[in-house]
């Protein structure tokens, strides 16, 4: 256990519901952090806001005995998404069914999520901040051994507990050295796609290895993997008993690299002269006809008015060819992230806040949702929509937001921490927001986002307090965090790796 699920042990057994506030070294009496006191009254809260058709559900199998059967829930996470790169943010990038979805449904415009991959997958699976369990530095790499912590209770579990039938289709990486680690041992009932975070969308490979899986068995198919992924998002929805509810996490690898698309995709896009760009837009077009398909399939089945749909990117669009992915790249990277600073991989909002929506016919109200949201919000809410007990799950970081979904209130989070490592970290409070690089040469940078989005004025030399206040917040996080994983990884590489030895056999090629 960490030191930080320490802390929160006995706020999580007193209630095991979701914390309504973020900054959890505030200590409102001695003894007792602030996390804490609110965690007390959050199972209240969880409970109040649940919708009142499924108000009655209050354990698993309550949905079935009271006649009432839960929604179904889609949720997509596009790979690496520009947050400008959609057509209803602007894009010359066709995307009519998220065009759609978001102008029936709600648009989120301060949605964040981690700086990168494997954290915000983490992030949205556990409710909590990836700092909490080591995963809040880089992203798993092939030859990782670490993976999603096992104590950690994640999202489909808490779904299964619910009456969900669970289903993951598309991408993982949380965890492949160990079995234990797969989707199916961590609360999925199928599991169709990659382990890892980028495979060559046509071989389905990783550096030459395959990584293609059906459940814990590997698979050997052809065809593009992010048409594939939609294909198969199709089978779940069209072979799903509607007895039961569905828990549907759709994972595309679109758009990440390698920038590949299937020649028809590719020659929707003639007029774009850069061939990555080219490619990248032709991405987002098979992810947007792969959701345009799980639709159609939810509407034939009868299923459309009681599924809640949410879509994000996992972060920002890759600005910076040092977070581009195993890859070679040529050229110039294609992603925009509109009015916000730089990309994936950074603290700057270019690379956390993302493009998102929501959209559940009559249940959720058409516009924008105003306020700050994280994707840690996205599983006491889910829970809560769903009528899900809570109490096996750690202490929560997020936040229920069903009532600015359904209500159109704005979203009550008032601050919120990007993330926390031994390098860097950044946070914000209401509309001040600290970057600190605290690896040499350090760096301060305070914004005010409600003036300045784009992040173009520091005015840390002006703002002393404010810049300490946050200071110590982000202090205290990292006093409490747990190392990241992926350092450990390192160490474990570096010093107690067995050593890599030439084969002297191949001298005999090499000539005098």
């Amino acid at each position: 256990m960490s030191r930080s699920d320490k802390r929160h042990a006995g706020a999580a057994a007193a209630c095991g519901a979701a914390s309504s506030g973020t900054t959890d070294a505030h200590t409102t009496r001695k003894g007792l952090t602030r996390r804490e006191t609110l965690l007390s009254g959050a199972a209240i809260a969880v409970a109040a806001a649940v919708p009142a058709s499924l108000a009655s559900l209050s354990g698993p199998g309550q949905a079935f005995a009271n006649g009432v059967t839960p929604p179904n829930i889609v949720y997509v996470i596009a790979d690496d998404l520009g947050w400008a790169d959609v057509g209803f943010h602007g894009s010359d990038i066709k995307t009519p069914n998220l065009d759609k979805l978001a102008e029936t449904g709600a648009r989120f415009e301060e949605f964040y999520t981690q700086p990168m991959c494997t954290p915000t997958r983490a992030a949205f699976l556990t409710g909590r901040y990836p700092l909490r369990y080591g995963l809040q530095t880089g992203v798993i790499p092939s030859p990782g051994s670490y993976g999603l912590p096992l104590d950690e209770y994640l999202l489909p579990q808490v779904m299964k507990d619910a009456g969900y039938k669970t289903a993951l289709v598309g991408k993982w990486h949380l965890g492949h050295a160990k079995v234990e680690y797969w989707p199916k041992q961590r609360g999925f009932d199928t599991f169709y796609g990659a382990l890892v975070g980028e495979i060559d969308h046509f071989k389905h490979s990783s550096h030459g290895v395959k990584d293609w899986y059906r459940d814990n068995a590997p698979l050997e198919e052809t065809g593009f993997d992010n048409s594939l992924i939609g294909e198969e998002a199709v089978r779940v929805v069209e072979r799903h008993d509607p007895a039961a509810p569905l828990f549907l996490y759709l994972a595309f690898t679109a758009p990440h690299t390698p920038f590949q698309a299937p020649e028809e995709y590719l020659d929707r896009y003639k007029h774009i002269a850069d061939e990555n760009r080219r490619a990248y837009a032709a991405m987002i077009s098979v992810l947007d006809d792969g959701i345009g398909k799980v639709v159609a399939a939810l509407e034939k089945r009868g299923m459309r008015d009681n599924t809640l749909i949410v879509f994000h990117s996992d972060n920002g669009g890759v600005r910076s060819s040092l977070f581009a992915g195993d890859s070679k790249i040529s050229g110039g990277l294609p992603a925009n992230n509109g009015p916000y600073r730089d990309g994936k991989g950074t603290l700057y909002e270019g690379g956390t806040r993302v493009v998102a929506l929501a959209n559940w016919p009559e249940r959720i109200k058409p516009g924008t949702v105003n306020g700050m949201v994280h994707v840690i919000d996205m599983y006491p809410t889910l829970a809560a929509i769903a009528g899900a007990a809570l109490g096996k799950n750690k202490p929560l970081d997020g936040m229920n937001l069903w009532p600015a979904l359904s209500e159109g209130q704005p979203s009550p989070r008032k601050e919120l921490v990007y993330n926390v490592d031994p390098l860097a970290g950044a946070v914000r409070r209401d509309n001040w927001k600290l970057v600190w690089k605290a690896s040499l040469p350090s760096r301060l940078e305070l914004f005010d986002l409600a003036a300045d989005p784009s992040e173009t004025n520091n005015l840390a030399a002006a703002n002393g307090d404010k810049v300490r206040d946050l200071q110590d917040w982000i202090t205290r996080l990292a006093e409490e965090m747990t190392p990241p994983l992926l350092l450990m990884e390192a160490v474990r590489l570096t010093f107690f790796a067995p050593p890599m030895v030439a084969d002297p056999s191949t001298l005999f090629n090499l000539g005098d």
